[in-house]
């Protein structure tokens, strides 16, 4: 009975994420040609369209079906092969498998399934182009293969040699570039292994070799932000030196320091995705090491040793420069902190000097506004004063009282009164100002 009930958005597509990538079914003899293609520059931004119509391309030669839109990835048969297709967050892969494995090893004649046109046509480079030979070998007779034939195929210095997955499996493999541009990876198959399991450790091996190309392309970027850094770091020791001296130039500094940690901010957000990528690729590494339940043969490395000696030292060298980096911004940040207190407390001495200087400047203007007043009070007095005399002239004239006379009488209450009446105003109004 059918669950009458809504779904979740995403909720299929998030279940077949699950099994959208499967691995393939092979039975030995057969080989591989693996390819990973990437964009130069911003990968992780491109048009994802192109590279379906770049496989649409590819299967319309052969004329076999396309995938739906929007897919991710692609399995199907390719002309006398196996092709499986993944895109990923960076890159694209092309995987195909043939029956058979070739008279001479690793040869590439089966890149010739990829037409050339359409190779130069791809948009990206190749960062792994790998080959895989995958033999199948009588229990018991795996050393003698590889102490046969693993020297003619492979730099013994560097080959890295495991039995894998409870020893139902050996692979190998140099991880080195041939001259015609593939790296070799050998697969020797007992008789009892699945053609799921088998798939399954051919496509690990591959995964290895792609995400570890992957990993390493941060190291030119660590490589270059760890100079930078040493270059910041240098800039950064001078402008503390100065400001522990207190040259008193804490504002040019300031914008000097402002610079550095403008450029530093800069230098982390051009490299942050290419280190979190690294560290990504890293642990993914790592991980398909880990499943393949390594055991040794021969007393010859495993892929893990291989790892710890050639790949660990390039991975710890991008973890110092982001770590370096990363260090940098917050000493960076920190004496820029200690800067502007120190501007601040300077700004903050300035003001009060200011507020000093204006309280004298309204001190001055005080017994500047004082002295007006007083001088105020005389102008009005005399012209009062004038008014008033008119106004007692007729009695002065009655009671025979001479003009000087009726001024000199009238002067000093004329006065009084002006300065009682000023003095009134100016309380009133001082009073109101002063009233929020």
């Amino acid at each position: 009975m059918a669950l009458v009930l809504d779904d979740y958005p995403d909720r299929y597509a998030l279940t077949n994420e699950l099994h959208a990538r499967p691995f393939p079914e092979l039975t030995a003899p057969c080989r591989a040609l693996h390819l990973a293609i990437k964009q130069e520059g911003d990968a992780a931004d491109r048009d994802r369209e192109g590279d379906r119509a770049h496989l649409a391309a590819l299967l319309d030669r052969y004329g076999a079906p396309h995938p739906p839109p929007g897919a991710s990835h692609y399995s199907g048969i390719l002309g006398r092969g196996f092709l499986k297709w993944e895109m990923h967050t960076e890159f694209v892969t092309y995987t195909l498998f043939l029956d058979g494995v070739s008279k001479v090893p690793f040869s590439g004649e089966m890149s010739t399934l990829f037409p050339e046109d359409w190779l130069a046509a791809t948009p990206g480079k190749a960062v792994t182009s790998a080959l895989a030979r995958i033999d199948r070998v009588a229990a018991g007779a795996e050393e003698s293969t590889i102490a046969e034939d693993f020297p003619q195929w492979f730099v013994l210095e560097s080959l890295a040699v495991a039995v894998v997955v409870d020893a139902e499996a050996v692979i190998a493999g140099d991880f080195r570039i041939d001259e015609h541009g593939h790296s070799r990876f050998a697969v020797l198959a007992t008789e009892g292994v699945g053609r799921r399991r088998l798939g399954r450790i051919v496509q690990r091996l591959l995964e290895i070799e792609t995400y570890r190309a992957m990993s390493l392309l941060t190291l030119p970027v660590a490589r270059e932000v760890a100079g930078t850094v040493a270059r910041l770091d240098r800039d950064l020791a001078g402008l503390v030196s100065e400001m522990a001296a207190e040259t008193g130039h804490e504002r040019q500094t300031l914008d000097r320091l402002l610079r550095i940690s403008a450029e530093i901010e800069h230098l982390a957000s051009t490299s942050a995705f290419r280190f979190g990528a690294a560290g990504a690729y890293e642990a993914i590494v790592s991980q398909r090491i880990q499943v393949l339940r390594e055991q040794r043969i021969g007393g010859r490395q495993l892929f893990s040793e291989f790892m710890t000696r050639r790949f660990d030292p390039a991975m710890r060298t991008c973890r110092s420069a982001e770590e370096r980096l990363s260090d940098l911004s917050a000493r960076a940040e920190r004496a820029a902190n200690l800067l502007r207190t120190r501007v601040d407390v300077a700004n903050q001495a300035q003001n009060v000097e200011v507020l000093r200087a204006m309280n004298r400047r309204a001190a001055m203007q005080l017994r500047l506004q004082e002295t007006v007043e007083g001088l105020s009070v005389v102008a009005i007095s005399y012209y009062a004063l004038s008014l008033v005399s008119h106004i007692f002239a007729p009695v002065a004239e009655h009671f025979h009282v001479s003009e000087p006379v009726l001024l000199a009488l009238l002067t000093v209450p004329v006065i009084v009164v002006v300065w009682y009446l000023v003095r009134r105003i100016r309380k009133k109004l001082g009073h109101g100002a002063e009233a929020p």
